[in-house]
C-alpha cells in the first residue's frame, strides 16, 4: 500500500509536457522566457487521498491541476493547448501508483493580457487526475 502524493503526480505532468517539447513553469512563468512568448504554466492543487474501501485505507489520489497555456497571439496560444491536450493523452507514470489518464475539464475562453508589453493571450485549462496503489 502506498500513501499518494502530490509532487510525483505534479513532476509525472510536468514530465509528459516537456516530453512534448513544451517550455513548462510550475506556478509561474518559467525563468527564463523564451524569446517566441509560448510557454504553459502547471498549477496543482495538493489533491487528496480518499479511502478505497470501507476499512478506509487511505490509498486512492484525486487531485486537480491547470495548465495555462500562454503565448504572443491567439492562435499560437490555442496551439499550445493543442499540444498540451495530446501530451496529457497518454499514460502517465508514477512510481507505485496506477494512474487514470488526466480528464479533461475545460477552461474559460482565451483572454489578452494588456498589462504586459507587447501584449500576451492566454487560456487555463483545467484536468483532473486520480491514481490508486
Amino acid at each position: 500500500m502506498t500513501t499518494p502524493a502530490v509532487l510525483p503526480h505534479r513532476d509525472a505532468v510536468r514530465a509528459a509536457l516537456e516530453a512534448a517539447q513544451l517550455v513548462v513553469g510550475l506556478g509561474g512563468a518559467p525563468d527564463p522566457v523564451p524569446s517566441s512568448g509560448m510557454y504553459v504554466v502547471l498549477y496543482f492543487t495538493p489533491g487528496q487521498s480518499l479511502p478505497e474501501s470501507l476499512a478506509d485505507a487511505r490509498t486512492d489520489f484525486d487531485s486537480l491541476f491547470q495548465v495555462t497555456c500562454v503565448g504572443p497571439d491567439e492562435e499560437r496560444c490555442l496551439w499550445l493547448a493543442d499540444k498540451v491536450r495530446t501530451a496529457l493523452y497518454g499514460p502517465l507514470t508514477v512510481a507505485g501508483r496506477v494512474v487514470w489518464r488526466p480528464e479533461e475539464l475545460g477552461g474559460p475562453p482565451v483572454q489578452r493580457d494588456d498589462d504586459v508589453s507587447p501584449p500576451l493571450f492566454y487560456v487555463p485549462v483545467q484536468y483532473r487526475l486520480q491514481s490508486t496503489s
